[in-house]
């Protein structure tokens, strides 16, 4: 008999921690954008994270797998939750302002849930998930503020690409759990990135040529950044979510990031808090409950 799978308290900071790196990946694009065309930056991102992701498989004694069909699986991974999502927001950013790509990149909640009952027997489409996403999202919206949905245009395809990128992330939580299971999360995420890495460099030297790799130190601490701490330190949080509370719960962690990049803008660049603000706060935190649904079986 198949289960359901749940958010274990270690999942829901796993999850936290996840978001708070993620949160942070919008600013070090935005910077790169600034000296690098969208491929190459997404090339920077997933070649820089499998040296770093390499050192914790030899750290921690883990072999990688020898079957061929595990490596095609990752290269299917890396082009679903890499190379196709990576790229469509990184291109998006260059016309998009960053609320609205928020409020659309949350769409990867709701997209997750329906996508993973829809093919996964044990991640049925419930009430509770389909609820709690749409709050979550109302509160992403709330939170950023009206303004930002005055240019909601479906015709757009800086906007288009970004739901095309939070529906690729969907597919690719329900991949990864169905061909990458029972693999140790830390290689998952070393195999999968190094697929990316492999399908990225044609599209670089096809699009955009042999990158230059003259930047300023900025460019450069920015790339590194979303390397090592959006990518690699990401994604070992990422795997390790997806076995313990599978592919739809995993894909709750959009609505928590814009959160995050709000509370870094107050804490960090001296921006004020708006009560629409924790508004927002309040209905992403109600979100995250009604999906959960332990609190209120409690009661």
């Amino acid at each position: 008999m198949n289960t359901q799978a749940s958010m274990t308290g270690t999942a829901w900071l796993m999850m936290l921690a996840l978001a708070a790196v993620w949160g942070g990946s919008f600013f070090f694009v935005e910077v790169a954008l600034t000296e690098e065309t969208p491929l190459t930056i997404v090339l920077h991102r997933v070649f820089w994270a499998v040296p770093v992701l390499g050192a914790v498989l030899w750290w921690k004694e883990l072999a990688l797998p020898r079957d061929p069909r595990v490596w095609g699986a990752y290269l299917v991974m890396g082009g679903l939750n890499n190379v196709i999502p990576f790229s469509l927001i990184v291109w998006g950013q260059k016309y998009l302002e960053g609320g609205l790509a928020s409020i659309l990149n949350g769409m990867t909640a709701m997209f997750g849930a329906v996508v993973a009952g829809m093919l996964l027997a044990d991640e049925r489409l419930t009430m509770n998930k389909i609820a709690g996403a749409g709050l979550g999202l109302v509160g992403v919206a709330v939170m950023i503020g009206p303004e930002a949905l005055a240019g909601l245009d479906l015709r757009d395809l800086a906007q288009l690409a970004i739901l095309g990128a939070a529906l690729s992330y969907a597919f690719a939580s329900v991949w990864g759990k169905v061909a990458l299971k029972g693999i140790a999360p830390e290689v998952n995420a070393f195999g999968m990135l190094t697929g990316s890495a492999v399908l990225m460099v044609p599209l670089v030297l096809i699009f955009e040529g042999i990158p230059s790799l003259d930047y300023s130190w900025p460019v450069w601490g920015s790339l590194l950044g979303i390397a090592w701490l959006a990518t690699a330190l990401a994604y070992l949080l990422y795997f390790g979510i997806l076995v313990r509370a599978g592919a739809a719960n995993l894909m709750l962690v959009t609505l928590l990031i814009p959160p995050f990049a709000v509370g870094l803008g107050a804490a960090f660049l001296g921006e004020r808090l708006t009560p629409v603000a924790w508004v927002g706060f309040a209905l992403i935190a109600l979100g995250l409950a009604v999906t959960d649904g332990r609190l209120f079986r409690r009661r």
